[in-house]
């Protein structure tokens, strides 16, 4: 199970200390990232092959608040690899204790005609050990 850590900076919080709702997103797409980084390749070796992804849906479930300084280990599993898109279901924890989870599907596109394309041979292999 791919995870990484992000802890929590004074400026994403509110002034009681709770980290604003849109920045859940922001640490999604960075541990996607590394994901990406340590799975398949950097992501913009992927798209100077001619691939690119772009999020069709987002669906977050937030059980209680990420404060200013926890750390927040966010865990991307692949559910499901379909024909041009990959759904992931993120869980977003602190001490363990889970705080937000979702549902995530990315579609893969040709970013010079910005139109849905097959996931790449080599990015379905890279994934499909983690599913």
């Amino acid at each position: 199970m791919f995870v990484h850590r992000i802890r929590v900076r004074y400026s994403e919080c509110d002034q009681q200390g709770v980290m604003f709702v849109g920045h859940y997103m922001f640490y999604y797409d960075v541990a996607l990232t590394e994901l990406w980084r340590a799975h398949v390749c950097r992501y913009q070796d992927m798209v100077e092959k001619g691939d690119d992804m772009m999020v069709a849906e987002s669906r977050l479930r937030y059980v209680r608040s990420a404060r200013f300084d926890d750390n927040v280990d966010i865990e991307i599993p692949i559910h499901h690899l379909g024909t041009t898109s990959v759904i992931t279901r993120p869980v977003f924890r602190v001490d363990g204790q889970v705080i937000t989870e979702g549902e995530v599907r990315h579609v893969f596109i040709d970013p010079s005609a910005n139109s849905k394309k097959p996931i790449p041979d080599y990015v379905r292999t890279a994934l499909s050990t983690m599913e």
